[in-house]
């Protein structure tokens, strides 16, 4: 990327939340790295809020003519997500946000997000691995007393 050239980063719903838990963990090295960019990109530059495949969707091995195919119903897993996600942050596609923005919203929605998807995720092992995925877990266990 050039020097005082801003580019948008495309992220989907779910991953407006789960990129901020990312712990260095992957399908494959290219999608790995593809992530690292992509992370450093969206903590520098406007997101623009996308439906469906984004920008690290597009390095997936399992994205297939724009469907996530890692299972038979992991593509309408994922919209769900994606809406439940939006819905959560109130954001829709097409908005430009800045990383910061959608950061200071996590806290706020993370109980219901937790709840609902990271008890079943696959990757979740991965987002323990990052404090402030552990900060904001003990913050909602601790009011649930």
């Amino acid at each position: 990327m050039k020097k005082g050239k801003s580019e948008i980063i495309r992220l989907r719903g779910h991953h407006l939340i789960c990129l901020h838990f990312f712990s260095g963990e992957g399908y494959s090295r290219d999608f790995t790295e593809n992530l690292k960019v992509v992370l450093r990109m969206a903590k520098e530059e406007v997101i623009e809020i996308r439906e469906g495949p984004d920008d690290i969707c597009k390095k997936c091995p399992y994205l297939k003519s724009g469907k996530c195919l890692f299972d038979e119903d992991a593509e309408e897993e994922i919209r769900e997500m994606d809406k439940k996600a939006l819905n959560l942050l109130k954001l829709s596609p097409g908005r430009k946000i800045k990383w910061d923005e959608i950061e200071k919203g996590l806290p706020e929605i993370f109980r219901e997000w937790s709840e609902s998807y990271c008890g079943d995720c696959d990757w979740r092992w991965a987002c323990e691995k990052k404090v402030s995925y552990q900060e904001l877990k003990n913050k909602f266990h601790s009011k649930s007393f």
